[in-house]
């Protein structure tokens, strides 16, 4: 892996300075760097990776990223899109710091500086390590910028679906869940560092690069389109997207004010037409249900990606690979609480984020004329095995790995878990529950120990022991009782 250096700076000649024989070595050298014009920090490196329970690797110790700002340029070679980037990352140091590391699969770097200084890095595996000119104070804010180029790679996740920078039939789709986001960008990629984002991408005229957040301009000039987009609210970086391609692209408001920003690939906008018209709807509804939105926009970007075999609930904007129907036009709204807003600690809190969004569309189907989340239920009690024939084979709260982060229990057996919890608290209080926890951590991050405290606090006369131990935690199909 290549590493680089700036060219080293001449040293000072130093005035002779005595050292009381009662000063420690430490104190020494801090005289000795601050004479040489360096800060006096004697930093230690940031940890690389937070030693999540399934993705060890992912995210790094050592600092909070407050800001992204990335300016990125796509051009064809062949069938596929080479980037050239800058990425400058705000970020604040949580401890003193003489080393740190970055996210980042692929690519090649070409500079690196921290507050404008040449820094030291080398490469290993995903790991793009970052030594400053000088060490870094805890509590503060520093900005390091990597510039860097190349074709982003395709990643297949440990369950063998696809992820990180997706080739499309006239661009490409970088989708990010779990670890994908770093193939396109450098960072902290780990869902528990949440940052603001600016966005500006070049790319051929005659496509569109859609974002998160808000679109903040767009020009053409020499058959090149530039567009800018700002994201306000905390993202984790799982959730940020980038669709390069060709799109038609609706602006409206719901009934509310609120700004509806939809971009639909031409071959599928006649198919998803019915169910991207009643986002406003949908809105409305959830609102209701879930509490205020915590968003300054919502929308769809539908792309013709077939292969791809899966939407996500990317922040503002969802991404459908297809033409969506309304169930799902909801599970992916439905995450812009839970799982968007609050966001796991780790990705063993994933129940959080796809139970939530599933009992969601429970809960549409019941005031929309369906089923309801009683009889749901009962049906996947009762025959839940012919349609997922793994529903009972680990805890909701557990997977047995990262393999399995996207398997029917985390999911139907997460809403599971939040039927039984209405059943014990009755459906005034449960209503109270599920839009409480979606204020109480707004903007944050949550796990599992959170939620099952703020439950109990929620309903201190009810005792949950039974629903923690046999259906969020305990093996096997539970009892009906």
């Amino acid at each position: 892996m290549s590493s680089r250096s700036p060219a080293p700076t001449p040293v000072p000649a130093l005035a002779p300075r005595l050292v009381p024989v009662r000063t420690s070595v430490t104190a020494a050298l801090a005289l000795l760097l601050t004479a040489c014009g360096g800060t006096g920090v004697q930093g230690t490196p940031g940890g690389s990776g937070l030693r999540d329970p399934y993705f060890p690797k992912a995210g790094n110790g050592g600092y909070d990223v407050r800001h992204y700002d990335l300016t990125l340029a796509c051009t064809q070679q062949g069938d596929r899109l080479h980037l050239t980037g800058t990425a400058t990352i705000t970020a604040r140091a949580t401890q003193d710091l003489s080393a740190f590391d970055l996210d980042l699969n692929g690519l090649t770097v070409g500079k690196v500086t921290v507050d404008g200084a040449g820094a030291r890095w080398n490469r290993t595996g995903q790991e793009l390590t970052v030594r400053p000119h000088d060490d870094l104070e805890k509590g503060g804010t520093f900005r390091v910028t990597v510039r860097y180029s190349g074709t982003p790679e395709t990643i297949t996740d440990p369950d063998g679906s696809q992820e990180g920078w997706l080739p499309t039939s006239d661009g490409a789709l970088a989708l990010g869940e779990p670890t994908g986001s770093m193939t396109w960008f450098p960072g902290n990629h780990h869902p528990s560092d949440k940052a603001t984002y600016d966005l500006a991408v070049t790319v051929p005229q005659g496509l569109r690069a859609v974002s998160n957040g808000e679109p903040t301009g767009e020009t053409t000039t020499e058959g090149r389109t530039t567009s800018t987009w700002h994201t306000a609210e905390p993202m984790a970086s799982y959730l940020a997207t980038l669709a390069i391609g060709d799109y038609t692209v609706r602006r409206s408001t719901t009934p509310d004010g609120l700004p509806v920003y939809v971009a639909v690939d031409p071959e599928e906008d006649k198919a998803s037409r019915k169910a991207l018209a009643r986002i406003p709807e949908v809105m409305e509804w959830a609102e209701s249900v879930f509490g205020p939105y915590p968003f300054s926009s919502t929308g769809a970007i539908v792309d013709h990606a077939p292969d791809v075999g899966y939407a996500l609930e990317t922040q503002n904007r969802p991404v459908f690979p297809g033409a969506p129907d309304t169930a799902l036009l909801v599970h992916e709204l439905a995450h812009q609480w839970y799982g968007n807003s609050v966001t796991p600690k780790t990705w063993r809190d994933m129940w959080l984020n796809e139970g939530f969004a599933t009992y969601a569309e429970w809960l549409w189907a019941e005031e929309h004329g369906g089923d309801t989340a009683q009889q749901t239920f009962d049906a996947l009690y009762d025959e839940g095995e012919d349609t997922y024939d793994d529903l009972w084979s680990f805890p909701p709260a557990q997977p047995t790995s990262a393999a399995h982060l996207s398997d029917s229990p985390v999911y139907q057996r997460g809403a599971m878990v939040l039927h039984k919890i209405r059943q014990a608290v009755g459906d005034d209080t449960f209503r109270e529950i599920v839009r409480g926890w979606a204020t109480t951590h707004r903007h944050g991050n949550a796990d599992t120990a959170d939620f099952t405290a703020y439950v109990e606090e929620q309903a201190p006369d009810e005792d949950f022991d039974a629903i923690w131990a046999d259906w969020l935690y305990g093996e096997g199909k539970p009892e009906r009782a």
